[in-house]
């Protein structure tokens, strides 16, 4: 079995979500696929963006957002491949004579419609237009043989609003292993963690706000922040209370993580919650907003509190600085990060591609 892996959404020099999520199956998913006896290849768009993924044959493709996608299925014919895998649900598929597995992260967008802001601003007006209404999406899922998505909350979404009528499968998003020391102890200061962009619905207002009942704790702001929000953010925070970093690396991710007494986000929405996966399997405690997306990825390991209000907020904060309850979140913590695990997403995702390309082409 020949198996493409559609790689086109990588990255130049740092992953985003998409770019690493695919970058990390595929690595965990080839030799998997090599042990069955099946032929794994990378479509590319960009020969650079082979430095961001593991040494595999590959297919250079054009851009996904190329006019051209709308007939790229011809152009895969020509490479032969039993089943495609992509992490995203706008690859080209008229006269596709494979298997297609399509992926569809989170509804996220729907609520929330403002796109990213890295996009030329045609493809953003087509962006909103697309996420006023449910169908388009149907007409795009409903083209693929079945579907991935990251987490059962996005599944029952799915279904609850009928997006499609294809079996649906979680393969879900994972952090890299870590050493951990399992006998870490509290820290000594009192410092916390946001990883996150500063977009209305992540609600990072609550947070500031949350500062004033939390004398000497720190938070730390670690994304690119612009002007306008550093202003409004440091407005609402006592003095000296918030630390910018404007963007750090992975490396400072991790030694910030390993140092704080919490990982804190009080998002209305969100698709996902990778952060709370990456502080868990460190043995750092997550207090986060008490959605049902956080309830599943944080499990009875996480700390959840009312995102509107600050005060529980840092009620549930100032929890952690008991030395017996931040060492049990700690050791939850990392026991609840093992659920999330690429070569679990890989085998799930294999097992979901061998059944693909067995079936008979419509």
């Amino acid at each position: 079995m020949k198996i493409l892996v559609d790689c086109r959404y990588t990255r130049l020099e740092r992953h985003d979500g998409i770019s690493r999520y695919t970058a990390h199956l595929v690595t965990a998913l080839a030799p998997l696929a090599h042990a069955a006896g099946h032929e794994v290849e990378l479509v590319i768009s960009d020969e650079r963006q082979l430095s961001m993924l593991p040494e595999l044959p590959w297919r250079l493709a054009s851009d996904p957002t190329s006019p051209r996608e709308l007939t790229i299925a011809r152009r895969i014919n020509a490479f032969e491949p039993d089943v495609l895998f992509s992490p995203m649900q706008t690859i080209g598929s008229w006269g596709r004579r494979y298997g297609l597995v399509l992926t569809l992260h989170d509804l996220i967008y729907y609520r929330n419609r403002t796109p990213p802001r890295d996009l030329a601003w045609p493809i953003r007006l087509v962006w909103r237009l697309y996420h006023l209404a449910w169908w388009p999406q149907r007409l795009l899922l409903n083209r693929a043989d079945e579907v991935a998505t990251v987490s059962a909350t996005t599944r029952d979404l799915m279904r609850t609003h009928h997006l499609t009528d294809r079996p649906i499968t979680i393969v879900s998003n994972a952090a890299d292993e870590v050493a951990v020391d399992p006998h870490r102890a509290q820290p000594e200061t009192r410092e916390l963690v946001y990883m996150g962009s500063f977009m209305p619905y992540k609600n990072v207002e609550t947070l500031a706000r949350a500062l004033h009942r939390l004398p000497g704790h720190r938070l730390h702001l670690l994304s690119r922040i612009g002007d306008a929000d550093r202003a409004r953010l440091t407005a609402l925070a006592p003095d000296g209370a918030l630390v910018v970093h404007d963007g750090v690396t992975d490396a400072e991710y991790g030694e910030l993580l390993d140092r704080a007494l919490a990982l804190v986000t009080m998002s209305l929405d969100e698709g996902f919650g990778l952060p709370l996966v990456e502080s868990m399997v460190r043995g750092t405690p997550v207090v986060v907003s008490d959605i049902p997306i956080f309830r599943e990825i944080g499990g009875e390991a996480a700390v959840y509190a009312d995102p509107h209000d600050p005060d529980a907020v840092a009620d549930a904060i100032r929890g952690l600085d008991d030395d017996a309850e931040w060492r049990r979140r700690s050791a939850a913590s990392r026991e609840q990060a093992t659920f999330f695990d690429w070569d679990r997403s890989a085998r799930t995702l294999l097992e979901l591609l061998e059944r693909v390309a067995r079936r008979p082409r419509r």
